[in-house]
């Protein structure tokens, strides 16, 4: 809750990452931050340079000819994907029609009819036009079913464009302030390069500036990164360390056996707010270095288990039921009454849990469980509402498994012997120890 907290009070992020292909060393791609106004100005120049959609009928008739939208012999106007005219069922163009008298016809059968029948109609006619009084080269291209007209300027605008290194955007402007990455693995959490089959063959292979991929750490640039269960991490909390430190990390190929192995992305940026969480028995698994920098740069927060009980907090109370349910969607609404029986809960909990007189429990999780399993048996009663005596029957339900098997055995060591074989119990050095009479305790018996 806090991490989303944080990513709802953030700015949209300003830059946007790009990998930028190296042509003097492809195993080397350069890294690219482009600000918000050079993305949309880029953005700009490329919706320019896109050309006018026009119908086939509107283009000189040579060019929707040479282009195979209308035949020459009828003048019927069709898809280019039909080499065969619809109406007169003659090939449409001359070479098509050629390729049919062909002497090589008998030998081949239909296989050169057919493919030099697709090559018949072409992907783009280039000639000039008179517009405004001056004269302009013209490019006329397929569009599916209709024409793309790209003129003088447009012509420009690509060839600005395509003198540009080809590059990958690895992360975008338009992206979501809050990254969850909790339980990421190793390539996740740091990025990858793609393994390519074909190791990077200038006709069949994928170039490495393409087949590299974000980690989380370089997607929560300018946003919140949460890890839940921090110290599950392990030794990767020291790259999350090195990351905060520098606010850019590489990219690397982390497979030895792949062809990414060779490709690295240097000072790729990943300058993030980070929200880590544990429990109190796994503080100690967190890297000293790393609670050093989250001490230098930020906070240490031990939440709260209890909060003082009056009205405001019972109202807060009475808004978590009512968001339990709705989250919930499959049980029924709570009366007021019952309401106050959960809050009633809540402060018995906080004297008997955490010795706190005056206070409500924050234990969220336990008493949301509560609410659902009064939920369930009111649905299971069919009742249109969740009652108090539903509570009261939640509370016997809810209880941990220790205090069934201590309420129903008498303790913990008698269950467990109960569902103990005779076998087992020899074969247990602790039920023989048990077994034996020490300062007049006695085992399982």
């Amino acid at each position: 809750m806090v991490a989303q907290a944080l990513a709802l009070h953030l700015p949209p992020p300003k830059e946007e990452i790009r990998v930028v292909h190296n042509p003097q060393n492809p195993e080397r791609p350069f890294v690219q931050v482009l600000d918000s106004e050079q993305v949309h100005k880029e953005a700009q120049t490329q919706e320019s340079a896109e050309g006018e959609l026009i119908d086939p009928k509107a283009v000189p008739v040579n060019v929707a000819e040479r282009l195979g939208y209308k035949c020459m012999n009828c003048g019927t106007y069709s898809s280019p994907k039909e080499r065969i005219c619809p109406k007169c069922a003659k090939p449409k163009s001359t070479q098509m029609g050629h390729t049919a008298d062909s002497p090589f016809g008998d030998l081949l059968g239909g296989l050169v009819e057919v493919t030099l029948g697709q090559m018949g109609g072409k992907d783009r006619v280039t000639t000039t036009r008179k517009r405004y009084g001056k004269e302009e080269v013209v490019v006329y291209e397929r569009a599916g079913d209709m024409i793309m007209v790209l003129d003088q300027k447009t012509l420009e605008k690509r060839r600005e464009i395509e003198k540009i290194s080809p590059s990958k955007v690895l992360v975008p402007l338009e992206r979501k302030t809050f990254v969850l990455s909790t339980g990421a693995s190793q390539t996740e959490l740091l990025g990858d390069v793609r393994h390519d089959p074909y190791g990077s063959h200038p006709n069949l292979g994928t170039p490495p500036y393409e087949r590299v991929v974000a980690g989380t750490i370089h997607e929560a640039h300018q946003g919140v990164l949460f890890i839940d269960e921090l110290p599950h991490l392990g030794y990767n909390q020291r790259y999350i360390l090195t990351a905060m430190q520098e606010h850019r990390f590489p990219i690397i190929g982390r497979n030895p056996q792949s062809s990414g192995a060779s490709v690295r992305v240097d000072n790729v940026p990943c300058n993030f707010i980070l929200v880590g969480a544990c429990n109190i028995q796994d503080l100690e698994h967190v890297l000293s270095p790393l609670r050093s920098r989250i001490i230098g740069s930020g906070y240490e927060v031990l939440v709260d288990i209890t909060m003082p009980d009056n009205e405001i907090n019972r109202a807060k109370l009475a808004q978590f039921v009512t968001q339990e349910i709705m989250m919930d969607q499959r049980i029924p609404s709570a009366t007021k009454d019952t309401v106050i029986a959960v809050v009633e809960e809540a402060r018995r909990r906080a004297q008997r849990i955490d010795k706190t007189e005056n206070a409500l429990t924050l234990r969220l999780r336990e008493l949301g469980g509560l609410v659902r399993t009064a939920g369930d048996i009111a649905k299971s009663k069919n009742a249109k509402h969740i009652l108090p005596e539903h509570i009261e029957m939640a509370m016997k339900r809810c209880k941990t498994i220790e205090d069934q098997i201590k309420e129903k055995y008498g303790s913990y060591q008698k269950g467990v012997a109960s569902d103990m074989t005779y076998s087992q119990k020899a074969a247990s050095p602790y039920h023989h120890w048990n077994q034996e009479v020490h300062d007049d305790r006695t085992g399982y018996e």
